[in-house]
């Protein structure tokens, strides 16, 4: 529900800007000039009740000394909701490399081999995200997907002021990842879409099939972590859910080739073989899928 609205509020800003653009594109400059003038107004008032209500939860006040002042605000800053609104207004109180770390340790554990690869080397004046992708991340052909989409989403959801991503290290890699539906964002980068799945009752080690807006995907759970890739042998081309999982690794129904689910998907037997995983990442008490459009079915 959380993350629902926070991407309500999200819609909501990405509203404005457009109707300022429109007014740019007028030929009425005055009507222009008011429209801007109007929005900062708004969001200068917004600022001073918030900023107010931080005051009061926080007790900064001399000799107020509320012991727990600063666990409420961070409480605060930990709601998706709230937390957007913080943003909004530059009154979070994490800066933005403290903000995208936190998101990036949150996806760690569901990106399998990749999670140890990740590292986040700042933003730079421009507002570009500089990240290195190391270990077994480097010159997996499967890391595209996984990269792009997840960490996209995680530091775009963290940071939005962050305007694109360079990352080191990505097989066929561009110079730039756009994020997000921005001015003078790059026509040429993925459309990522987002679908909701739910794992109930899926047990430790069992293969299950899920039909994702026509994509069919093999979802397992391995040492309590899930795990999401396109439901076909990479090597047949047969569904990966007719095979078997034995610690962290399926077995084709079929050819028989083997593959490891937390490596990425890469073949046991012919390192040029990798399946094509889909990040999974949780989302309140559901998990969401991001999968990278015209990707096949």
């Amino acid at each position: 529900m959380a993350g629902s609205k926070a991407r309500e509020i999200q819609e909501h800003a990405q509203r404005v800007e457009t109707l300022l653009d429109a007014f740019r594109d007028a030929d009425d400059r005055e009507a222009s000039d008011r429209a801007e003038e109007l929005v900062r107004a708004v969001v200068a008032l917004h600022t001073v009740g918030l900023r107010q209500l931080l005051t009061i939860l926080d007790d900064v006040e001399p000799g107020g000394g509320h012991p727990d002042g600063e666990a409420l605000v961070r409480r605060l800053a930990e709601d998706d909701v709230v937390a957007n609104l913080l943003l909004l207004h530059d009154l979070h109180p994490d800066n933005t490399d403290t903000r995208i770390e936190r998101a990036l340790d949150r996806v760690r554990p569901y990106l399998g081999s990749h999670a140890g690869g990740i590292h986040y080397d700042g933003v730079t004046a421009d507002q570009v995200a500089h990240l290195r992708l190391e270990g077994s991340c480097d010159g997996c052909p499967s890391s595209s997907l996984t990269v792009r989409s997840a960490v996209e989403q995680a530091v775009l959801e963290a940071a939005p002021e962050v305007v694109s991503i360079d990352v080191q290290g990505m097989v066929a890699e561009p110079p730039l990842l756009q994020i997000g539906p921005r001015p003078g964002a790059d026509a040429a980068s993925p459309s990522i879409d987002e679908h909701t799945l739910t794992l109930d009752g899926l047990a430790e080690g069992v293969l299950r099939q899920h039909d994702v807006d026509g994509s069919l995907l093999c979802v397992c759970i391995v040492g309590g972590t899930p795990y999401a890739y396109l439901d076909r042998c990479a090597g047949c081309g047969t569904a990966l859910s007719t095979g078997s999982l034995s610690h962290g690794v399926v077995t084709c129904g079929r050819c028989r080739e083997r593959y490891d689910l937390r490596a990425a998907g890469r073949a046991l037997s012919n390192e040029d073989e990798h399946l094509t995983p889909v990040p999974l990442l949780p989302e309140g008490s559901g998990w969401k899928v991001l999968l990278q459009r015209g990707v096949p079915v």
